[in-house]
């Protein structure tokens, strides 16, 4: 464990769990003698140890390290904590029994007169850590390791790779088998196993990672949300722009984004003596916009919204299908309002989002308040008067519309403080989809202005908001929500024809035409396949209705309808059944 792991302060669980990390550490150095440790924190639900091993290890190896996790745990050997001078830690680190640069690099940051904790897992094993540990290895009662993967050292690429081995500790032996049972209906529901199966998006190592490509199913999926999203803010007053994936270095210089963010950004490109940037925002584009000519007070609030393209160079070792890409698209709106406007404005937003959220089906999310952090003068814009106004008309605002939230310190962007609309998975991690944001700080740094009623200049307020978040990202939530069950109005295919011989296949094609014209997605079946095979087949890709047609469908005009869940609904007339079609699909039931 690093010195800066788990405080005093800790729950018993996080306590049980800091130790199985140590323990998890000496068992890896008993089984791989010259193992050089990294860190090992606690984390949501578990705990992991990067640790820099001589062989590889895989996830079919866990068993063997597990069963000597559970030899030092029946030893119920005791955790003894001492202090060591730096100079101590240092030489500990350097002898010929330990050699380990990481630790080392660790305590050479650490002031020269601090004291350095260190714990004892019985007499024969010790390792840098802040502590605290349960009294001694036999508390450790239920826990798992769960799985391998690569980390670089400090998360930098360019450090050396330790493999990192993630596992899982509870009170008892019920709470993990629990866990492990949440755990295992996630794996079932991963966005990119039902993805692949469903023939959603897929990735090329010639077109590079973190860059998915939409098929024709997934582009479908990505198609609805858009419009009736887009549709949802035209009926609010937003105006759709569409703007440019690049702009000048200058532009990012200006707004700040250079300062704050270019480590997040593609390299620049050379165009003659320009120098341009993918964009990792979309808003300095949408002041280009609002600067286009003179704005009144009367034209405010005006709101900018775009379905824009962003940019972010993310590590490849954070990468994660599609909930952590390289290219994302934003449903972003930029809302420049008078000072007067904002706790109107903002409680639009929140509105607007919980409509979404219903129709959705998403309930189970809460609200954190992100705020600056005032000693991080590099991360946040140093004017605490202009952060104080932003908190209070965000906390007015959520007091108005009646809401519980969460503060957290050092969450805000650089330049103003944001509402997170936080979603939970099934188990339990939390995530930002959607986000409202106060800024008067890109305001001054571009110097936007409106004619007041008084016919003075004044300086807009500009609030950023996205009700969906990216579309990646809230794809991805909802494949795994829904696994893979899109409801009707969502879902790629929403009817497959499948003709019981092959002298039913052109009514069977009469029926999908008739359909199309009625704005549905459908396919016919028509292959040399048995009719049983056919509904499996379709069953399995999530299509929400099958509907078989034979020869008294075809003499009566009828369709026999399968629902995906219902099963055999029976035959219905076949102008009834488009009825009921578009009713489920106009309630986005």
């Amino acid at each position: 464990m690093s010195h800066n792991g788990s405080s005093v302060s800790a729950s018993e669980l996080e306590v049980m769990r800091h130790s199985a990390a140590h323990i998890l550490a000496k068992a890896v150095q008993r089984l791989y003698p010259g193992s050089k440790l990294g860190i090992g924190p606690v984390i949501e639900n578990g705990f992991y140890y990067d640790i820099d091993i001589p062989s590889r290890v895989g996830d079919e190896d866990l068993p063997r390290i597990e069963a000597e996790m559970r030899d030092i745990v029946a030893a119920a050997e005791p955790f003894k904590r001492e202090e060591w001078s730096k100079d101590q830690a240092l030489q500990h680190y350097a002898s010929a029994e330990d050699d380990n640069p990481y630790k080392r690099e660790i305590i050479e940051a650490l002031a020269e007169d601090e004291p350095i904790s260190f714990y004892w897992t019985g007499p024969d094993w010790v390792d840098l850590c802040r502590g605290p540990h349960v009294a001694n290895s036999s508390q450790l009662k239920a826990f798992k390791l769960t799985n391998v993967a690569g980390a670089y050292w400090r998360g930098d690429e360019r450090r050396p790779m330790l493999q990192r081995i993630y596992g899982t500790a509870w009170q008892d032996q019920d709470q993990l088998d629990h866990y492990l049972a949440l755990v295992e209906d996630a794996r079932r529901r991963d966005h990119r196993r039902i993805g692949k199966e469903l023939g959603l998006f897929m990735f090329s190592d010639l077109v590079g990672p973190g860059l998915p490509l939409w098929l024709p199913r997934g582009a479908t999926i990505r198609r609805e949300l858009e419009r009736w999203v887009t549709d949802l803010e035209l009926e609010r007053g937003y105006q759709h722009v569409i703007t440019p994936d690049v702009a000048k270095v200058e532009m990012y210089k200006v707004s700040g984004h250079w300062a704050h963010y270019q480590d997040s950004m593609f390299p620049v490109m050379h165009a003659g003596e320009e120098e341009l940037v993918l964009r990792p925002m979309n808003c300095p584009h949408h002041i280009q916009i609002y600067q286009y000519e003179q704005r009144s007070y009367r034209e405010l609030p005006m709101r900018i919204a775009e379905f824009g393209t962003m940019w972010r160079y993310e590590k490849s070792g954070e990468l994660s299908g599609l909930s952590r890409v390289r290219r994302m698209d934003l449903n972003d709106a930029h809302i420049f309002c008078t000072p007067d406007q904002i706790q109107d404005e903002i409680v639009g937003v929140v509105e607007l989002i919980e409509d979404v959220y219903r129709v959705l089906g998403i309930s189970d999310h809460w609200y954190r308040l992100s705020l600056w952090d005032p000693n991080d003068k590099e991360k946040y814009v140093d004017n605490p008067e202009m952060w104080e106004r932003g908190e209070r008309y965000l906390k007015e605002a959520m007091a108005r519309l009646g809401l519980d939230y969460v503060e957290a310190p050092g969450e805000a962007a650089f330049y103003g403080p944001k509402i997170d609309i936080q979603l939970r998975d099934p188990l339990g991690h939390s995530e930002t989809i959607s986000t409202i944001q106060v800024d008067f700080h890109l305001p001054n740094q571009f110097q936007l202005e409106y004619v007041g009623e008084d016919g003075q200049f004044h300086r807009p307020v500009m609030i950023h908001r996205g009700v969906i978040g990216t579309l990646v990202r809230m794809i991805a939530y909802l494949i795994e929500k829904y696994g893979g069950a899109f409801p009707l109005w969502l879902a790629p295919v929403q009817a497959v024809v499948i003709p019981i011989a092959d002298r039913h296949v052109d009514y069977a094609s009469g029926v999908a035409a008739k359909l199309r014209k009625a704005g549905f997605r459908v396919e016919v079946d028509s292959r040399r396949e048995k009719m049983q095979a056919k509904i499996r087949d379709a069953q399995a890709q999530q299509v929400p209705y099958m509907l078989v047609v034979g020869d008294r469908d075809q003499q009566a005009g009828t369709v026999s309808v399968r629902e995906r869940r219902e099963g055999d609904l029976g035959a219905s007339p076949l102008d009834e059944f488009v009825a009921v079609m578009q009713a489920r699909r106009e309630d986005r039931t």
